[in-house]
């Protein structure tokens, strides 16, 4: 017999229709036993989804999918909305490759409105839909679903500046689970919002204003009168005059853990012919103890025994620990190096530098804004100080003009510490780290370095803090260095092998694990290329390329974009060198679907065996040339 009695019954979102609030109650209990189970299985984002249970479930019960439209900001938390709309038999395939995504996707269902990996975008995209469903003459209301610290990007107050002007198919919901934009004003405040919230409340509002309207020459003055009144006391009571005067209706704070409280509220906003803000209270990893104890560590997991909790997983060490630990080092003794981040204070290994510089004012979370953060650490450069930005690559897309127009017309001696470099595996298309190389060497005076090893990490970032000025990266992958040979030498541009040969494969960063593997696999068969392995990548070293002037062959292996990339740089300096020898490049191209980073490498053809495929190939390219020239 099955465990989730009521969730078996859920084939569509319809079927909530037939549930008793209490029956609700009891299937949100099921959820969250699901996602503990799954997500345990899989690996993934556990604590946002278990918060927003009772959101999702309340959200299906009054809206229909698809002429309804829900637009989650990030997509993190709709993992219960995936499961309502008939993709619970897939959850064994959760952000595997060809399996279900992590995020919402309109190629994965019909019921899933917009793609968002990214924060604070889902009011622009909701504005969007809103817009199109009124010039369209089409039904249904938009719902924008969007979390208190994705508020903290700036992309969010555009679009709400703009979003209620849509009309009344559009509503807000504000996500606050404790990282609250706003106080409460206590119980007080409390009972108001139950009294506000309450249907029968709605009713009789709406009774009321009709009677007085009904009075003849007086009735809409006094209206006006009671909705003036009203309005003085909720700006007193809430603060909401910030949204009211966006044009919205403000409703809230509501719980977000009361089905009854969260149904009224939806039902309420879904009559109004007015864009609805309401702002709703939850608690991030409900019903889970682990995950309300530590929502942070249970925003993204790998997989682990939902009994003991994922803290019995202990990390090893990784590029990102190596990195805050050095920082926090080199800051203790310069006291003009300061540290910023964008919401991700333990993900890039900012928690060293926090903790042991507290009270400085030397490091910076300025929440989800990449944008500012950019032209604040350039405005701490052109102040004297020396800024580190510690970011994923995927994020950093965000703040390309910030990078162009304020760190590079004048230059500002910004160093970029570029996380999540290269392919991230399952988060897959929006989180791959496969495109800073290719933007950031179009920016005049840029340097970019990418370091295959922890020591190289450390003597990067001394270069990039001392003897580079302007703009700098130092870009490294997730996880851990490769084994390394015991000939390897580090931090130049230099030979791991003596070629026999005349091809030379040329790469840098992680990507050279593999090229040197492949070598080794090559090697057994009598085939020896040369390996030239960059650290400085950008502007190219003139000795490297002269070096790789030698070679009849040049096989350039890159973990990035082909297109803008750095192997596409290489073959230009050597054609503007006179080059006559041929130039291959195997680089990203297109869209990389999730699945396991080994799986991504093999089907991109960069992984050590497709290395030995493309380095057979490319000579028997050479052989074939040189007998038809006979």
């Amino acid at each position: 017999m099955s465990k989730y009695t009521l969730l078996d019954e859920i084939e569509s979102p319809l079927d909530l229709r037939g549930f008793t609030l209490e029956e609700l109650g009891l299937l949100c209990g099921e959820l969250r036993q699901f996602l503990i189970e799954k997500v345990s299985e899989t690996g993934g984002h556990l604590a946002s989804n278990l918060g927003v249970v009772e959101l999702t479930v309340a959200l299906h019960t009054v809206f229909e999918t698809p002429v309804d439209k829900i637009v989650w900001d990030v997509g993190h938390q709709s993992y219960t909305h995936k499961i309502l709309t008939g993709r619970r038999d897939r959850f064994d395939t959760l952000r595997q490759g060809g399996g279900l995504s992590g995020f919402p996707k309109t190629k994965d269902s019909e019921h899933d409105a917009f793609l968002a990996g990214h924060s604070s975008t889902s009011l622009s995209v909701a504005a969007g839909l809103a817009r199109a469903k009124r010039v369209r003459g089409e039904k249904g209301s938009v719902v924008a679903v969007i979390g208190d610290g994705a508020f903290t990007g700036g992309m969010s107050f555009e679009g709400l500046n703009n979003a209620a002007q849509e009309g009344g198919n559009l509503i807000v919901i504000l996500n606050d689970n404790k990282m609250s934009i706003g106080k409460n004003v206590g119980s007080l405040s409390a009972y108001l919002t139950r009294l506000r919230t309450n249907r029968s409340y709605f009713k009789l509002k709406d009774k009321t204003k009709s009677a007085l309207r009904s009075i003849p020459l007086v009735g809409q003055g006094m209206v006006e009168a009671v909705s003036s009144s009203k309005a003085a006391l909720k700006n007193v009571m809430y603060s909401t005059s910030f949204f009211e005067e966006m044009g919205f209706v403000h409703m809230g704070p509501v719980n977000g853990h009361n089905l009854q409280m969260l149904t009224d509220v939806l039902e309420r906003a879904k009559s109004l012919d007015r864009p609805v803000f309401i702002h709703m209270e939850t608690t991030k990893g409900k019903g889970y103890e682990f995950a309300e104890r530590n929502p942070g560590h249970y925003h993204g997991v790998q997989k682990f025994n939902p009994k003991l909790g994922s803290e019995e997983l202990i990390p090893g060490d990784n590029f990102s620990e190596v990195f805050g630990k050095y920082l926090t080092g080199l800051a203790m003794r310069d006291e003009n190096i300061c540290a910023v981040t964008a919401a991700m204070k333990y993900a890039t290994g900012l928690h060293y530098f926090s903790r042991q510089l507290k009270g400085s004012g030397r490091f910076v979370d300025v929440g989800i804004a990449e944008q500012h953060a950019v032209t604040f650490c350039a405005g701490l450069a052109a102040g004297g100080m020396l800024p580190v930005f510690a970011v994923y690559s995927s994020f950093l897309q965000r703040a390309y003009d910030q990078l162009l127009h304020d760190c590079s017309i004048e230059p500002r001696h910004v160093v970029l510490a570029v996380d999540r470099a290269g392919l991230v595996g399952e988060d897959g298309e929006t989180h791959h780290g496969v495109f800073d190389c290719a933007f950031l060497s179009s920016i005049p005076r840029a340097a970019i370095y990418s370091p295959a090893t922890y020591s190289e990490l450390r003597y990067c970032l001394r270069r990039a803090l001392y003897h580079e000025k302007g703009l700098v990266a130092v870009r490294y992958p997730r996880g851990a260095q490769p084994k390394l040979p015991e000939d390897y030498v580090p931090y130049k541009a230099n030979f791991v092998h003596d070629a026999g040969e005349s091809l030379l494969l040329v790469t840098y960063g992680r990507q050279w694990a593999e090229v040197h593997a492949a070598v080794e696999l090559l090697r057994v068969d009598g085939i020896n290329p040369g390996i030239l392995k960059l650290t400085k990548i950008f502007p190219l070293d003139p000795a490297a390329v002269e070096i790789a002037q030698g070679y009849d062959q040049v096989v350039f292996v890159e973990e990035g974009m082909r297109t803008g990339g750095i192997g596409g740089h290489f073959a230009a300096a050597l054609a503007d060198r006179g080059y006559t020898g041929t130039v291959a490049i195997r680089a990203v191209e297109g869209f990389v679907p999730q699945g396991t980073v080994y799986s991504q490498l093999r089907g991109l053809g960069l992984d050590r065996v497709s290395i030995v495929e493309l380095v057979r190939s490319e000579r028997k390219k050479i052989a074939e040339r040189v007998r038809f020239s006979r």
